[in-house]
C-alpha cells in the first residue's frame, strides 16, 4: 500500500495545496497550528471515512467555506487507484473511488489501509474499555468488510433497543411485545462480532509478546484476553450459536435491570481487552513506560496483522508520536519502520532521516526532497 499524492481543497486550514509521497519516508517539519496534522487527517479519513480529532465533518470545512475536497491517488498491489471525496453541509456529500460514485462512506473502508499512531494512542492501556474496543473496531474493519457491517447492523439494533427502554418508563406496552425480536437481532450480531474479536486478539498477542520483548530486553511477559460476553472464563467464541444464545439468555433474564439503567447492560458494546504483565493487571499495576511499550507493541501488531490478512503493509502516519517516546521506544520504533511508507509530523528540526522532507507553514507544503537531518 502506498499514497502516491493527496489534493485538498477548504480542508480545516488547507486552503488548496497537492502533496505527493515518496515510497518510504516522508516528513512534515513545521510549527505548531500550521496543518501538519490536518494533512495526516485527510490521509485517515480517506482511509476509514471518520477523522481521528473530531466527531462532525463540518470541523473538517475551511471556516466560511461551504464545501471541502480530499482527492487521493495510491497504489495497492500493482494497481494505481483513486479516492475522492466531497465534504458539505456536516456530511459527506458525495464518494469516488477509481472515478465511479459509490452510496456510503463505508464502502471505502479497507481501500486504503493505514495505521495511525498519536499521543492519545500511547494511553491505550489506561483508558477505558471503549478505547480498546475502538481499537479492535478499527483494526478488524481494515481488512474484513463483513465484520464492519456486522458492526453497523450492530449498533442500528442496539439503538432501537435502548430506544425501547426508554420509551417503556412512561408505557411497558411495546417493550413486552417486541423486546425478544431485538434482543434475537442484538445477540445474533454479537456472535459474529465477539469471534472476530477474538480471533484478532489471538493473533494479535504473538507479536506483542515479540514487540515487548525487543524494546524492553525484559523477561517481563504480556498478555492479553478478549473479555466479551462470557467473561473470562468463556473462551468459546467459534461456537457462534452458543454465544448467541448466551447473550440473548442474558438480555432476557434481567429486563428490570436494564428498565432500571435505561439502557441495554450485555453485549459488544461493553467488550473489554485484558492486558496483563506476568499476570498482573497491565492497567492497574505497570508503570507508565510498561504502559506506553505495551500500546506501541499493539499499534505496531496492528500493521502486522493487516500485512497478514492483506498481503501488503499499511501505510503508517505518526502524528507527533516520536516526541512522546523516550529515547528506547524512539529508536526501536524508527527501526522497524524500515523499508514501509511512513507520512510523520514533527515540529523538531533533528534526529531524523528523510527521504522526503516537507515544510509545512500556515496550510502550505513545501517539497525540499531527501534530507539526512533537518538543521
Amino acid at each position: 500500500m502506498q499514497a502516491k499524492k493527496i489534493t485538498l481543497c477548504n480542508f480545516r486550514n488547507i486552503k488548496s495545496a497537492e502533496i505527493s509521497f515518496h515510497p518510504e519516508i516522508n516528513v512534515l517539519c513545521g510549527d505548531n497550528a500550521q496543518g501538519k496534522t490536518n494533512l495526516l487527517e485527510a490521509l485517515y479519513f480517506a482511509s476509514i471515512g471518520k477523522s481521528f480529532r473530531g466527531q462532525h465533518i463540518g470541523e473538517l470545512i475551511s471556516f466560511g467555506e461551504k464545501q471541502a475536497f480530499v482527492s487521493l491517488d495510491y497504489k495497492s498491489g500493482e494497481r494505481e487507484q483513486s479516492i475522492s471525496l466531497c465534504l458539505s453541509n456536516n456530511r459527506t456529500k458525495e464518494v469516488q473511488k477509481n472515478r465511479v460514485k459509490i452510496g456510503r462512506m463505508s464502502e471505502i473502508v479497507g481501500s486504503f489501509r493505514t495505521v495511525l499512531f498519536c499521543p492519545e494512542h500511547l494511553s491505550l492501556i489506561k483508558d477505558g474499555p471503549a478505547e480498546r474496543r475502538q481499537f479492535l473496531d478499527i483494526a478488524i474493519s481494515a481488512a474484513d468488510p463483513l465484520y464492519l457491517a456486522a458492526l453497523q447492523r450492530y449498533h442500528r439494533v442496539l439503538k432501537q433497543r435502548n430506544a425501547l427502554i426508554k420509551a417503556a418508563e412512561k408505557d411497558r406496552t411495546m417493550f413486552d411485545a417486541t423486546v425478544e425480536i431485538w434482543s434475537r437481532q442484538l445477540s445474533h450480531e454479537a456472535a459474529f462480532i465477539a469471534r472476530s474479536r477474538d480471533r484478532y486478539v489471538k493473533k494479535a498477542i504473538e507479536v506483542v509478546k515479540r514487540c515487548f520483548a525487543d524494546m524492553t530486553g525484559s523477561r517481563e511477559i504480556p498478555d492479553l484476553l478478549y473479555m466479551g460476553v462470557g467473561g473470562k472464563e468463556y473462551g468459546d467464541y467459534e461456537d457462534l450459536k452458543k454465544t448467541e444464545e448466551l447473550l440473548f439468555q442474558k438480555l432476557s433474564l434481567h429486563h428490570e435491570r436494564e428498565l432500571g439503567a435505561g439502557a441495554t447492560l450485555w453485549g459488544t458494546h461493553k467488550d473489554d481487552i485484558e492486558v496483563t504483565l506476568n499476570e498482573k493487571s497491565a492497567r492497574s499495576f505497570c508503570s507508565q513506560g510498561q504502559q506506553r511499550s505495551l500500546a506501541l507493541a499493539l499499534k505496531i501488531a496492528e500493521g502486522e496483522l493487516c500485512a497478514l490478512d492483506c498481503g501488503e503493509y499499511p501505510v503508517l502516519l505518526f502524528d507527533d508520536v516520536l516526541s512522546e517516546l523516550d529515547r528506547g521506544r524512539r529508536e526501536y520504533l524508527l527501526g522497524h519502520i524500515k523499508g514501509k511508507q511512513v507520512i510523520m509530523t514533527t515540529c523538531e528540526k533533528e534526529g531524523f532521516t528523510a527521504d522526503h522532507l516537507i515544510l509545512v507553514k500556515n496550510g502550505t507544503y513545501e517539497t525540499v526532497g531527501k534530507s539526512e537531518s533537518f538543521t
